[in-house]
């Protein structure tokens, strides 16, 4: 397998990364024949596999290795964004998919103002943030390093509620659920730790720590023994079926976006005009 793949042997042995893919894609659904964009998709892979489903696609992110990996991944139209303003036209996108974000950045209401006027009317916003869960498990998290600040949150995330009041009267929630409970986190907890003794001396970024093809090809050796004992990682992920009745850690909702057709628009710009004349 080329360099240029990593990230897909990554995925490969990430239960987290496919989870959330799979969360995304049943909201995405087919994209044949659509504009699309997505935004915050780390080292590409997400991006990626999106492209694979149909459609044009767009991609951007915040931190220049971010975007430097997902164009090494997809070829072009990805783009470097500030968290503020996009590059893209008014009413350009079909769908929009913001994956791992908006915890990222402090303007998270002046963003939501963009994807707005970014999205044509009727236009889709699917959006994946971590969960607000004061559990035991985030206490371990604070208590071995683990903190906001070291993944480059700028808040811890969001509950449907706070999310419902950022989106305003720009969109309208059509579904919302969370997902990645216990188990599956409780291993991923384990392996980021894992990650950062070997990553030490690397400060975090916006986005946090990103593993990139270079670390993949330092520690060959340990993600060798990582693949031999993935099957037991993706056993104990599975548990998190037996919590049937525990809210998850990761929240991810489909919103429609409220704004008039350009027809309505013009119609309403010329009654106006009417009335005046």
């Amino acid at each position: 397998m080329t360099e240029k793949h990593w990230p897909i042997r990554l995925f490969e042995k990430s239960v987290l990364k496919q989870r959330k893919y799979r969360e995304l894609t049943e909201l995405l659904g087919n994209c044949t024949g659509l504009h699309c964009l997505d935004i915050g998709s780390d080292n590409g892979v997400i991006s990626y596999l999106f492209r694979q489903r149909g459609g044009e696609w767009k991609s951007a992110d915040l931190e220049a290795d971010a975007v430097r990996s997902i164009r090494e991944l997809v070829g072009d139209n990805v783009f470097q964004i500030d968290g503020k303003k996009t590059p893209f036209a008014d009413n350009e996108f079909d769908r929009a998919v913001i994956v791992d974000f908006l915890e990222h950045i402090e303007s998270d209401r002046e963003f939501v103002e963009e994807l707005q006027r970014i999205l044509k009317p009727g236009g889709e916003l699917i959006i994946n943030v971590p969960f607000v869960k004061n559990s035991g498990l985030r206490k371990l998290r604070l208590a071995i390093g683990q903190t906001d600040e070291k993944h480059g949150h700028v808040r811890h995330g969001y509950t449907v509620e706070s999310l419902r009041e950022l989106l305003g009267d720009r969109f309208s929630m059509v579904a919302a659920k969370t997902y990645s409970k216990f188990f599956s986190e409780f291993v991923d907890t384990v392996l980021t730790f894992a990650i950062d003794w070997l990553k030490k001396e690397q400060q975090s970024s916006q986005k946090g720590r990103i593993v990139t093809g270079n670390d993949l090809a330092r520690y060959q050796k340990l993600f060798k023994i990582y693949s031999l004992i993935y099957p037991i990682v993706w056993a104990i992920a599975q548990l998190d079926n037996l919590l049937f009745w525990r809210s998850g850690y990761m929240l991810i909702v489909k919103t429609q976006v409220i704004k008039p057709e350009r027809g309505d628009r013009g119609r309403k710009q010329a009654a106006f005009s009417g009335q005046n004349n």
